[in-house]
């Protein structure tokens, strides 16, 4: 997995509008459709995680867990972030494909 390029992308996705962040704006972007895949902060508190990722599986949206907080925040030039909904299927896909790597050593 590479870190830098899945902060990279993240920070393009934020300058293009195509993210929704925090866990109200992440669900209603679930909810409605909108939302491709969503990332999850590693530190998310136990309520945060199972709602979205119970709202993920239940409207077929990938979660994937990554980063903390404020790695998170700091990639889209924000403050801490814990849920950031990615609504583009092109940042999408390629951020799933670069998260669903086996790790290096």
């Amino acid at each position: 997995m590479n870190e830098k390029k899945i902060y990279s992308l993240l920070g393009l996705a934020a300058r293009a509008r195509k993210i929704a962040t925090g866990e109200d704006l992440a669900i209603e972007a679930i909810r409605s459709g909108k939302a491709k895949l969503v990332i999850l902060s590693a530190d998310a508190s136990d309520n945060t995680r199972g709602k979205i990722t119970d709202k993920g599986a239940h409207y077929g949206i990938p979660v994937h867990e990554f980063g903390t907080r404020y790695e998170l925040g700091h990639a889209i030039g924000k403050e801490a972030r814990v849920t950031l909904a990615i609504m583009d299927s092109g940042f999408a896909k390629k951020l799933s494909g670069l998260l669903e790597e086996p790790e290096e050593d």
